[in-house]
């Protein structure tokens, strides 16, 4: 007890001097976040910029300002929770006009998607797998990232290797050689079969 009244005293002391409080409000740690990271702006509130993609392929970001985040009763796991909540996250864009998406992938991410479009060309992703808002929309995101990564990959044609070119020629021949051969033998074996003939 005595300690704590030690304390309080001491506090008092440091707030109530005019020296210590000119000293309070003059002193700035050498951590602060304008030294560690001085050319910051520290300002949380702006938007990232897009990373530029050189080779026009998709870079895994996802516009937060291009697409429409709406959220509902979860109809998943939950007790009560789902009754108060509305956990269940939902993203939706227009594919067509989604500029942040490379052409050919746009193309071929709306011919494989076709019969999940709306009317109005909206394409939607949902997610009610947990019980929080903020990891189902970051589940939606993944959901959309997977998605149009894996039809940029269906996009891209593998480089034969000049061995693997070799190979598949001699395995070509061979088995024209065999077909070849196969022919030879079925005909030589209707020719046993025919009557014989006699020669005038």
């Amino acid at each position: 007890m005595a300690v704590l009244n030690n304390l309080s005293c001491f506090r008092r002391i440091l707030i109530n001097s005019s020296s210590s409080r000119a000293y309070l409000s003059g002193f700035k740690s050498s951590i602060t976040l304008e030294k560690l990271y001085p050319s910051s702006r520290l300002d949380i509130t702006t938007i990232p910029k897009a990373p530029e993609s050189k080779d026009r392929k998709f870079s895994g970001y996802i516009p937060m300002d291009k697409i429409q985040i709406s959220y509902a009763r979860s109809s998943g796991p939950g007790g009560q929770n789902v009754n108060c909540v509305s956990t269940k996250a939902e993203i939706r864009f227009h594919l067509a006009s989604a500029e942040w998406i490379p052409e050919p992938v746009r193309v071929k991410l709306a011919e494989k998607v076709k019969n999940q479009l709306s009317k109005e060309g909206y394409f939607i992703v949902k997610s009610d797998r947990t019980r929080s808002q903020h990891l189902n929309l970051a589940d939606t995101l993944d959901k959309l990232r997977d998605l149009i990564q894996s039809t940029a990959q269906s996009l891209v044609i593998p480089e034969i290797s000049p061995e693997t070119v070799e190979r598949q020629r001699r395995l070509h021949e061979r088995a024209a050689r065999e077909r070849l051969r196969e022919k030879r033998a079925h005909s030589m074996t209707k020719q046993g079969r025919q009557s014989p003939t006699l020669d005038s």
